[in-house]
């Protein structure tokens, strides 16, 4: 009888303890987010836990390459993008929630380098010495769009094109800045943050305004948590770490 006693026991420690790591994998949510927003969105991740207990996980990418994933089903629970216009590619066939789009903040370039005593603007990116110039992929890079609208409206595309490497996302070309690959970048504010190197801001009347969006993945099941997290993004404090980072609020 005894020994019935134990193993009853066990079993309902067994299922209580099942239950507990089931709610724990319940509580998390998983996070596609361009990657200028490296650095606020895991402080705001980790403000986000201490409050709900909900955990975060991101996968940083080009907001394009990420749009293509989402749309062949990857599991994100919520998209960050680097630009409004691909939540709206998603809504349009059917992979985000229509009602869960919105605007968390506007996107800021910079040109970024070392050249002590030298001013950090397009005369300078036209200098012999320049040899190498990295901007995100315009293709699928909104910043990387960006920063070959604002060369277009410089009037020097065509004489730097030459001399441009193109990286994956706006985060990879500031390591190409930051590695040596590369001799200038035109980088995100957003990245700016904690760095050694000189950057000068590029007026924003030179290129289409950077405006981020997010939204919630039609395929989630954990559409309340991530609009728990999407509400964080946009309250007062998510809205302050954000501008903390040099984004502009939407």
């Amino acid at each position: 009888m005894k020994g019935n006693v134990i193993i009853l026991l066990l079993g309902i420690l067994f299922l209580i303890t099942g239950c507990q790591t089931a709610n724990n994998e319940e509580k998390t949510i998983y996070v596609a987010a361009a990657s200028d927003l490296y650095h606020a969105l895991t402080e705001i991740g980790l403000e986000f836990m201490e409050e709900t207990d909900i955990k975060v996980e991101f996968t940083f990418g080009s907001t394009g390459l990420l749009t293509q994933q989402i749309q062949e089903g990857a599991p994100f629970d919520l998209f960050a993008s680097a630009h409004e216009s691909y939540v709206d590619k998603l809504v349009e066939v059917g992979a985000i929630i229509p009602n869960s789009k919105n605007y968390y903040a506007i996107g800021r370039i910079v040109i970024m380098g070392e050249s002590p005593g030298r001013n950090l603007d397009e005369q300078l990116l036209l200098d012999p010495e320049i040899r190498t110039i990295t901007i995100a992929n315009p293709e699928h890079a909104p910043y990387g769009k960006a920063a070959k609208e604002a060369l277009e409206a410089w009037g020097i595309w065509e004489e730097v094109e030459p001399k441009l490497v193109y990286a994956e996302n706006i985060r990879q070309a500031y390591q190409y800045v930051e590695s040596g690959n590369a001799d200038i970048g035109i980088i995100a504010l957003a990245l700016m943050t904690n760095t050694d190197y000189t950057y000068e801001l590029i007026d924003e009347s030179n290129h289409q305004p950077i405006v981020q969006a997010l939204g919630i993945t039609k395929q989630t099941e954990m559409e309340e948590e991530s609009r728990l997290f999407a509400d964080f993004m946009l309250s007062a404090r998510g809205q302050e770490i954000l501008m903390k980072y040099g984004f502009d609020l939407p």
